[in-house]
């Protein structure tokens, strides 16, 4: 059974730092493009970032450019997302989620088939 799992959220003052993790299991996980989502109350699930089989490939949407930085481990089936110099507009469900394939960049819910729990971010003022 696919079982994807975060970690890492937590509360944070603005300006801060986090790393976000995503453990996979029940897949090959370097079949799988890999993807982190967030959702802010009362707004849709946004995809910020994707990366590709092997972590050659990385995409950010203009928000997190810069700020945000995408990584995989194949041997230990594990995503990163290192967050910096978060705003209180970054507080957010942040979701991973894993795709066979698609038309990169990944950044669309229907796309993935597996997805974890969530975890939560809080970027305090």
């Amino acid at each position: 059974q696919v079982q994807v799992m975060e970690s890492g959220g937590g509360l944070v003052q603005a300006g801060g730092s986090l790393r976000l993790s995503c453990t996979a299991s029940g897949l090959t996980f370097e079949d799988y493009i890999m993807g982190w989502f967030r959702q802010a109350p009362g707004e849709e699930r946004e995809g910020m970032s994707c990366i590709d089989w092997s972590g050659v490939s990385t995409y950010y949407i203009d928000s997190v450019k810069g700020r945000f930085t995408i990584s995989r481990d194949n041997a230990k089936n594990t995503l990163y997302l290192e967050m910096n110099s978060l705003k209180p507009e970054d507080t957010a469900m942040y979701y991973c989620a894993a795709a066979r394939g698609g038309s990169w960049p990944l950044i669309n819910e229907a796309d993935f088939a597996y997805w974890g729990p969530g975890t939560q971010v809080t970027v305090s003022s």
